[in-house]
């Protein structure tokens, strides 16, 4: 595995396979690699003939300085990571590297993507999102992109952002990687303490219990329900919503296929997101 920390450099090792037509995937971290983007990176080197893996805390996605200052960084264990699964190229630019003072932030209408769940309590986020994932596919020029679905809503907001911009890459979204206990696989969890991991399995039970209760009730009553079970929880509630799959509106009325509940939610001082298919 070579690791690069320029634009140049990392275009310049790509253009050999490009030109002899291997298929180049990549996968987007922001770094505190886990299980999970291992297996982004496995599926990646599954499906593609080329490798690349980027490691950068994109700044102008935290809309809270103090989320941004803590958030995990481990970069001698991330590329370690990266080597043992079979990445080809980990690239680890600097905010210089990646936001030059000519590159020009493209214009991409989410419509209402960005305004609900996240988008309302993190104002800016997916701003932030579509400006550095539009700009590492400008810089790696990918065939495919590899996505875990634990952030739902990124994923949509970034299959939205292809389709406008037109760009040819293919977005696969993998499963949702998780302990045996049923936690969703985070960065964040390395700020968590053993308690702390218990008690957050609140959140994949009330999931659980959602899919069960999705057979019987309507999306209304199994929201009503999730919501009691996960409060009597030590966890605070930031929002919870069963959406639809695309569109990511509230469901209020009938089920329809690919129903979607997400939750977020605060454990202590760390902020925690997850979701599940219900139907």
């Amino acid at each position: 595995m070579e690791i690069i920390n320029t634009v140049e450099g990392l275009k310049q090792a790509l253009n050999s396979f490009r030109k002899e037509g291997k298929h180049i995937g990549f996968v987007p971290t922001m770094g505190a690699l886990h299980q999970g983007h291992m297996d982004l990176v496995s599926r990646a080197g599954a499906e593609c003939d080329v490798v690349v893996a980027s490691v950068f805390v994109n700044p102008t996605q935290f809309n809270n300085p103090s989320d941004l200052k803590l958030y995990p960084r481990t970069p001698e264990a991330d590329a370690e990571l990266l080597k043992k699964f079979g990445c080809d190229f980990a690239f680890f630019p600097s905010v210089d590297e990646i936001y030059p003072e000519n590159w020009i932030v493209p214009r991409v209408d989410l419509g209402s993507l960005d305004r609900v769940m996240e988008g309302r309590f993190r104002p800016g986020h997916f701003n932030g999102v579509v400006q550095v994932v539009s700009r590492l596919f400008e810089i790696v020029e990918p065939h495919k992109a590899f996505f875990g679905l634990k952030d739902f809503q990124q994923v949509a907001v970034i299959k939205r952002m292809v389709s406008e911009l037109k760009m040819p890459v293919q977005i696969v979204a993998c499963e949702t990687l998780r302990t045996e206990k049923g936690l969703a696989m985070s960065s964040r969890n390395k700020r968590l303490s053993d308690e702390q991991k218990e008690e957050a399995l609140i959140i994949y039970k009330t999931l659980s219990k959602a899919k069960q209760d999705a057979r019987v009730y309507s999306p209304s009553e199994t929201l009503k329900r999730a919501r009691e079970f996960f409060e009597a929880g030590s966890l605070r509630l930031e929002y919870m919503n069963i959406v639809h799959p695309e569109t990511l509106e509230d469901l209020t009325g009938d089920w329809m296929p690919g129903a979607t509940m997400c939750i977020a939610c605060y454990c202590g001082e760390v902020r925690l997101i997850d979701n599940l298919t219900l139907l």
